[in-house]
C-alpha cells in the first residue's frame, strides 16, 4: 500500500510524536493499548486523506482523533460479549482474605489522594460527601459556606474532576462498573 502523496513521510515525521503523546495520554481512559489507539488515528488519517484531502489544522484534528477513537473504543466495550456468553468478572469483586484487604486499602488510598489533589472547594465538599456521617446538602453548605442551589452543580464539577483523575490513575473500569 503507498502513501497518499498529502502524507508525505515529512507529515508523518512531524505528526508522529503528536499522535503518540495523545494516544498514550488516552489509551489509560479507554481501557486499550496506546499502540493500538495509534494505530486507529493513522488509519483515520489515511480514510480521511482519501475522502476530503488533508486536514487544515492537524494539530486540531490529531487531538479530536484520538479522542474519537478513544470514546468509539469505550462504546464497543461496552456492547461487546464474550462469544461463549460467559460475563466478564466483575472488578468490583475483589474477594476476601489479605489480597481483597490490601486492594481496598489501595483504592481508598488512592481515592483519598485523588481528593486532596482536587482544585479549589472540591476537596472539603468531597471529604464531606465521603463521611461516614452522612450529612445532609444543607449540612454540607453550611460547613462550606455556600448556598444549598448551588452545591449539586459544584458536587457535579468536583465528581467529573475527580473521575477523570482517577481514570487516568486507574484506568478504565471492566464492563460492569463502567457508567452509561
Amino acid at each position: 500500500m503507498t502513501l497518499p502523496e498529502e502524507l508525505s513521510a515529512s507529515a508523518v515525521t512531524t505528526l508522529r510524536p503528536l499522535v503518540r503523546a495523545e494516544a498514550t495520554a488516552e489509551a489509560p481512559a479507554a481501557a486499550m493499548d496506546a499502540a493500538d489507539l495509534e494505530q486507529a488515528v493513522w488509519l483515520r488519517l489515511l480514510e480521511t486523506l482519501k475522502d476530503s484531502g488533508p486536514p487544515l489544522d492537524a494539530a486540531r484534528w490529531v487531538r479530536s482523533a484520538v479522542r474519537a477513537e478513544a470514546r468509539r473504543a469505550r462504546r464497543a466495550a461496552i456492547r461487546e460479549r464474550p462469544i461463549d456468553g460467559t460475563a466478564p468478572e466483575p472488578s468490583g469483586d475483589i474477594g476476601q482474605g489479605p489480597e481483597g484487604t490490601a486492594l481496598r486499602a489501595e483504592r481508598h488510598r488512592a481515592l483519598w489522594a485523588a481528593v486532596a489533589r482536587a482544585p479549589g472547594n472540591c476537596p472539603k465538599l468531597l471529604a464531606a460527601m465521603l463521611s461516614p456521617d452522612d450529612p445532609t446538602y444543607r449540612e454540607i453548605a453550611g460547613e462550606l459556606g455556600i448556598s444549598q442551589g448551588s452545591l449539586g452543580p459544584m458536587r457535579s464539577r468536583c465528581l467529573g474532576c475527580l473521575r477523570r483523575m482517577l481514570a487516568v490513575e486507574v484506568g478504565a473500569p471492566a464492563l460492569g462498573g463502567k457508567e452509561r
